[in-house]
């Protein structure tokens, strides 16, 4: 029998997902295996800049730009700890290869790099993640909490936030403004 593998897929909340956590949520799915799941919200910002966390780290960002960063909430396991989605993947500490050039990094040697200007081309960082354990994404999945399709570099490093639920239903070919929270009814 074919495991499914959402990695490197985009994992949608559908309306009827509730859990303020998710809720008109993209997941960029990192790691899927028999073991379970793991991801990282791409469109929530904390109200945090990278230079706040960088401060915290005792590291100075040598541009403005790199300072007023956004930093994303990733999920709700593990809020302290900081996670880069990258590209393309280099040679990081703490790297875990999600699929084609993307990256996902937990260490220290990744931001110091984004810091000073010698960090992957594009990245998104964010605190906390999302985990799931063996079978229960699946079992979201086939309750509809979840609609999953391939991921979108576009997406995830250049739409804005608040556009990327609605952009990643649209690569789907589903208009957002047509789904209802309403499921199982004829």
């Amino acid at each position: 029998m074919t495991r499914l593998n959402l990695t490197n897929h985009f994992l949608i909340s559908m309306p009827s997902l509730t859990d303020p956590n998710f809720h008109q949520t993209v997941t960029l799915l990192c790691a899927h295996n028999e073991d379970g799941a793991m991801g990282i919200v791409i469109n929530r910002p904390l109200g945090l800049e990278l230079g706040e966390v960088l401060a915290q780290m005792d590291i100075t960002a040598d541009s403005e730009q790199v300072q007023h960063l956004h930093v994303l909430e990733g999920g709700p396991v593990q809020r302290e700890r900081g996670f880069v989605i990258h590209r393309p993947r280099g040679e990081w500490e703490a790297m875990l290869p999600v699929g084609g050039d993307i990256g996902v990094t937990a260490s220290r040697d990744v931001l110091s790099a984004i810091a000073h200007g010698a960090g992957p081309e594009e990245s998104v960082v964010a605190l906390g993640y999302a985990g799931w354990a063996a079978g229960q994404l699946e079992r979201e999945l086939s309750e509809n909490a979840w609609i999953s399709g391939p991921a979108d570099n576009r997406i995830l490093f250049h739409t804005p936030f608040e556009k990327r639920w609605g952009e990643a239903l649209a690569l789907l070919g589903i208009d957002q403004n047509m789904l209802s929270s309403d499921t199982g009814h004829a």
